[in-house]
Order: structure tokens, then C-alpha cells, then sequence
């Protein structure tokens, strides 16, 4: 039976995340699937939960910008582009940046920069503040089918599959995230 923690167990959930686990989180408009992004096993589990492929990627969430400020090569990033990247956090605004190093190669998936948010959404900063760190963040739900807006949606998606669901509201936005890419301006998700 999937675990249930409220959103006052964010030690718990924080421990499951360092030790490999796959949990559920809200989010500002939909359930997120999270985990550790340096635990390639934790990673894998995701996708294979998700039934995607793995060329596709991921965005990482945040609780503020120091948590997010390794994975961005910041002397690709003009100064301007910075500034109106960070006037937008926290907040609901996902930007796709130029990577360092520090992002493992599944996390971009088959791309050449990385997915950032740094939420003000209280539930899922939370968690990132008890992690320590940056998340994964993708829409909890099989590839093709509605992402979970509820509890009983998760457990009825992945069951045993996951070491946790966190029980706390979503954020109210309408639909996920719009994803920018910083540098163009251009819109890779509405």
C-alpha cells in the first residue's frame, strides 16, 4: 500500500529521497514524481514508472536559486537574461538554461541545457528545503495518461510503485508550468 506522509513528515519524506526513493509531490498545478537527481537508480525508477523514454528529460525544482545555481553555466547566460530569469523566481515560471557539469547526463536527457524552477509553491519548497537540494520534477503519470491532480489518482497510477506520497494541496494553477528556454525566448511548453 503507498505510504502517505502529510506535509508535516517532510523529514520523512527527505530521508526516503537520500536513500534512493521515488515519492509523489504536489505541485503548483499537478502531483509531481520526485527523487534525488544524482541517484541514477532512483532516476530510472521514475521513467520506468512513467513508461517513458529517457532521451526526454526532466526539470528540477527548487526552493531558491542557490539550490539550482550549479547546474547553470553561468557565464553562458547574459547578465539581462539572468536578471529576468530570476525576477520570475519563485514563482511558476520554468526555464531551460545552459548546464554545467553538475547535471547528470539523465537528467537533460538528449539535451543541451537544463529545465529549472524554483517554485514558490509552499508544500513542494518545502520539500526541497528538507532535502537540501534540487528535485526531480515530472508530471506523476504513466507517459500518455493525465497527470495526478489528487492523492487517490497517484495511488491508483503507481500503487507499491513508489516509497511515498505527500498529501498536501496543489498550488491552483490550471495547468503545468509553461517551459522558456532563457536564451531564445522561445516557448517549449504552454
Amino acid at each position: 500500500m503507498l505510504r502517505c506522509l502529510s506535509g508535516a513528515e517532510l523529514d520523512v519524506a527527505a530521508a526516503l529521497l537520500h536513500d534512493g526513493g521515488v515519492l509523489a509531490y504536489p505541485t503548483e498545478a499537478v502531483f509531481g514524481l520526485g527523487c534525488d537527481p544524482h541517484d541514477r537508480q532512483a532516476f530510472e525508477r521514475v521513467f520506468a514508472l512513467k513508461q517513458r523514454p529517457p532521451t526526454q528529460g526532466v526539470l528540477l525544482i527548487a526552493a531558491d536559486f542557490g539550490q539550482v545555481e550549479r547546474y547553470v553555466d553561468l557565464a553562458a547566460v547574459p547578465a539581462r537574461v539572468l536578471r529576468e530569469v530570476r525576477a520570475g523566481w519563485p514563482g511558476p515560471n520554468t526555464w531551460v538554461l545552459p548546464r554545467t557539469g553538475e547535471v547528470p547526463a539523465w537528467v537533460a536527457g538528449g539535451h543541451a541545457g537544463v529545465a529549472l524552477r524554483v517554485t514558490a509553491h509552499a508544500p513542494a519548497a518545502a520539500l526541497c528545503r528538507a532535502f537540501g537540494g534540487a528535485l526531480v520534477s515530472t508530471s506523476a503519470n504513466p507517459h500518455g495518461r493525465p497527470p495526478a491532480r489528487d492523492w487517490q489518482t497517484v495511488a491508483d497510477y503507481f500503487g507499491d510503485g513508489l516509497d511515498a506520497a505527500i498529501d498536501a494541496p496543489l498550488g491552483g494553477a490550471a495547468s503545468p508550468t509553461a517551459i522558456r528556454d532563457a536564451l531564445t525566448g522561445a516557448i517549449i511548453r504552454a
